[in-house]
């Protein structure tokens, strides 16, 4: 029994954590469309607010919670893709174990 099969996991957190830096650098491409609208609807409303000469502290706020909520959906998708990796190895393992109790050796 050679070693798990965690490529395509191992591949998927890789990708993810390129996401997340990118969200931290503030980057609109990981953006799924919700979170898109938000930004852009916030950044909308604050120029015009500074058009009209008036505070952007509530868009400011908008922009804010959008790419947090961004970041912490990443986070959350990291640590499930890792406690999945993670499984797939105890799994492996066991069967391992199992396999070599088993022989009369």
């Amino acid at each position: 029994m050679g070693k798990p099969d965690t490529r395509r996991l191992d591949k998927a957190i890789q990708q993810t954590n390129r996401k997340l830096d990118a969200v931290r650098n503030r980057e609109m491409w990981p953006l799924d469309g919700r979170e898109r609208r938000a930004v852009l609807g916030a950044l909308t409303s604050g120029s015009y607010r500074v058009v009209r000469g008036n505070s952007t502290d509530r868009a400011e706020r908008k922009i804010e919670t959008a790419w947090q909520s961004a970041e912490t959906r990443l986070v959350a998708e990291i640590a499930a893709l890792q406690a999945e990796r993670q499984r797939v190895v105890n799994d492996a393992a066991k069967t391992k174990a199992a396999k070599k109790s088993s022989s009369w050796w």
